[in-house]
């Protein structure tokens, strides 16, 4: 998905009640009440992901289910400390933050306009101009552009002040190099049929550990360790034309979501439950412990045994021996799954791209196959032509 890099703005310039209410969007971002925030992780998960209801009342949003919420978020406050305190800089120095010359506190500028926690090849080279350190001057080097790809992953900022100084550079001239902090981007949990001026998140919190130090999701670790309910947070609806519902409402639906992959599909459940769809919807869902990880479950189980939802699938990857997958659970179900492509269904997929869109993507293409006495190329073939009717849509990241 496109993101954009968007202007802060301050409270004070949102609108007063009583005058007409601008359109929000991208670059005029509408600050969202929190209502809830809650793990939905159950005790002793090595997970936690975070449920996140937003008021929309009086912004005038709209969405459909599909959609994505933008996300403007701050960086973490630690790693801003300590950033100013490797390089002795004053906190509330005034630097340049754009082409109009607007100037804010250096501290403020590090936390809410610019991108911190991640590294570029550009960056690396236009900050080897600002030092003498040898080091950095070879990794920039065009015959080790691999190596310095290598450094940059699971970097950041406070990484390359450390490891490459002494500086001979001002806050200002570091500030300079930097990108500006990008908006993330969510898909939508919720209906707003379900859920009149409303928005809900599934965000699972990113922490790991890498180079020695612990690192943290710009966006969801804000989200998990410092928004509260009550607070307001800057937010702008991305709609996304490519993951949508069918118009008709007697369509067969599948949904593969596994983690916070189950966003958009709770949308979709909430959407059709609504609306009184007559289509069968079938859902597969996975993650690591069923005792502790199955999220959204008791609504679910309730859509369920109101006829809603059809079937749900799932794989728990840590209570087996072996460990399961979607995917698996696809394969196992083969000849159902491939009865109801016959007879129309859409095929959804929400999540991982780099290993669980793939997998399922196999997958697909292996049921058609087998189920449908196809060589592997008719299978393909199959598929793109379900793509092209967009029975085939995937949102994955």
């Amino acid at each position: 998905m496109k993101i954009v890099v968007l202007t802060e703005l301050k409270k004070s310039e949102q609108p007063n009640e009583g005058k007409k209410v601008p359109a929000y969007s991208r670059t005029n971002p509408f600050y969202a009440k929190v209502i809830k925030n809650i793990n939905l992780n159950g005790a002793g998960s090595s997970k936690e992901t975070r449920h996140l209801e937003l008021s929309l009342e009086g912004s005038g949003l709209t969405y459909e289910p599909g959609d994505a919420l933008g996300i403007i978020p701050e960086n973490d406050p630690e790693l801003v400390a300590a950033i100013i305190e490797e390089m002795n800089w004053d906190p509330n120095e005034a630097v340049t933050i754009n082409k109009q010359g607007e100037t804010i506190p250096l501290k403020e500028a590090l936390t809410k306009q610019f991108e911190i926690t991640a590294l570029s090849r550009k960056l690396l080279q236009q900050a080897a101009e600002l030092t003498d350190n040898e080091e950095l001057k070879r990794l920039v080097a065009e015959e080790n552009a691999e190596e310095l790809k290598e450094y940059i992953y699971g970097r950041d900022l406070l990484d390359m002040l450390k490891d490459f100084g002494p500086w001979k550079a001002s806050s200002q001239d570091i500030i300079g190099l930097l990108r500006k902090l990008m908006p993330r981007l969510y898909s939508i949990a919720s209906s707003i049929s379900a859920h009149p001026e409303e928005v809900h998140l599934t965000i699972g919190a990113v922490r790991y550990t890498a180079h020695g130090r612990e690192r943290k999701g710009v966006c969801s670790v804000y989200v998990a360790e410092r928004i509260k309910e009550g607070d307001t947070i800057p937010v702008f609806v991305q709609p996304n034309k490519h993951f949508s519902l069918p118009e008709s409402k007697e369509v067969d639906i599948i949904m593969v979501g596994p983690g916070t992959g189950i966003a958009p599909f709770r949308s979709f459940i909430e959407e059709r439950s609504v609306n009184g769809t007559t289509g069968k919807t079938w859902l597969f869902f996975g993650d690591q412990h069923e005792a502790t990880d199955f999220l959204y479950k008791d609504e679910l189980e309730a859509y369920q045994q109101k006829g809603v939802v059809t079937k749900i699938t799932t794989a728990f990857s840590r209570d087996t021996e072996k460990k399961v997958y979607v995917q698996h659970r696809m394969l196992e179900n083969s000849k159902e799954l491939f009865e109801w492509l016959e007879k129309g269904a859409y095929f959804y997929v929400c999540g991982d791209k780099q290993y669980m869109a793939k997998d399922v993507h196999e997958a697909l293409i292996t049921i058609i196959e087998q189920e449908g006495s196809m060589t592997r190329e008719q299978a393909e073939a199959y598929l793109n032509d379900m793509a092209k009717q967009k029975r085939y849509q995937r949102d994955v990241y």
